[in-house]
């Protein structure tokens, strides 16, 4: 649970998947202390339907965990639109990366002989998730295959107090974050929960990021994780964690 900046670019491929893998190592993420459950992750699969090999498998997988995004399409934003949908305003694309062959001319030290060498280099090109689309055939989407349960605990007057708040939200993935530059809130579907007490306290946590805002507070949302910055927003966001529930009851 945190808030999470746009992702970097004028990297090289290799480059950008290592430092994404060495942040979540350093980050430990550790799963089993989220109060939701996961979704179903299904191998990366083309526009086409062809599922993706080698490295991309196991990055597109990486990068669907860290967004939240359910499906298993990806995309370039030309295939997007060839299928009469749009990428959603806002929407930052990742990467997919292939290998390019070529051959060049060498010289032997010894003899001086030429010959022609097979070389290859990683090349990348920018795809989005169906999830970042909108107006994609319902095959883009395939339904769930958790079984939806309504969590205990709702209650009228929370649900009336969050109902207030003009954040835009949306309830989708199964990771909950802030997003400073789309100003978005990002949430597990309530089903996810175990129960309403901890869906209410990860959205306060979210909105106390929230509130972070240029255009609101104007608190510092642009450092690094394993600053002093980072870590005085994240207390900021535990204290607010509890604050609605304190209130009204």
């Amino acid at each position: 649970m945190a808030y999470r900046k746009g992702q970097s670019g004028g990297l090289s491929p290799a480059t950008r998947i290592t430092q994404e893998i060495i942040a979540r190592l350093e980050a430990g993420t550790k799963p089993w202390i989220k109060p939701w459950r996961g979704v179903p992750v299904s191998r990366p699969l083309r526009a086409c339907g062809i599922p993706y090999r080698g490295m991309n498998v196991f990055w597109l997988w990486m990068v669907a965990d860290m967004c939240g995004y359910a499906s298993p399409f990806w995309m370039t934003y030309n295939q997007a639109q060839s299928l009469g949908a749009q990428v959603r305003k806002g929407e930052k694309s990742t990467i997919a990366i292939f290998y390019k062959s070529y051959t060049k001319e060498v010289e032997a030290p010894d003899t001086g002989e030429k010959t022609d060498e097979a070389r290859r280099v990683l090349k990348a090109y920018p795809v989005f998730n169906a999830d970042q689309v909108e107006g994609l055939p319902e095959r883009f989407h395939p339904a769930a295959t958790l079984e939806l349960v309504e969590p205990e605990g709702r209650e009228a007057e929370l649900d009336a107090f969050f109902a207030a708040i003009p954040v835009n939200l949306r309830h989708q993935g199964c990771e909950a974050y802030y997003e400073p530059t789309a100003d978005r809130v990002t949430m597990p579907p309530v089903s996810l929960f175990g129960g309403f007490d901890h869906y209410y306290a990860t959205l306060a946590h979210e909105l106390s990021h929230w509130t972070g805002h240029a255009s609101r507070l104007g608190r510092d949302l642009k450092n690094r994780f394993g600053t002093s910055a980072y870590a005085a927003e994240e207390l900021v966001a535990l204290s607010g964690q509890s604050a609605p529930c304190l209130t009204l009851h």
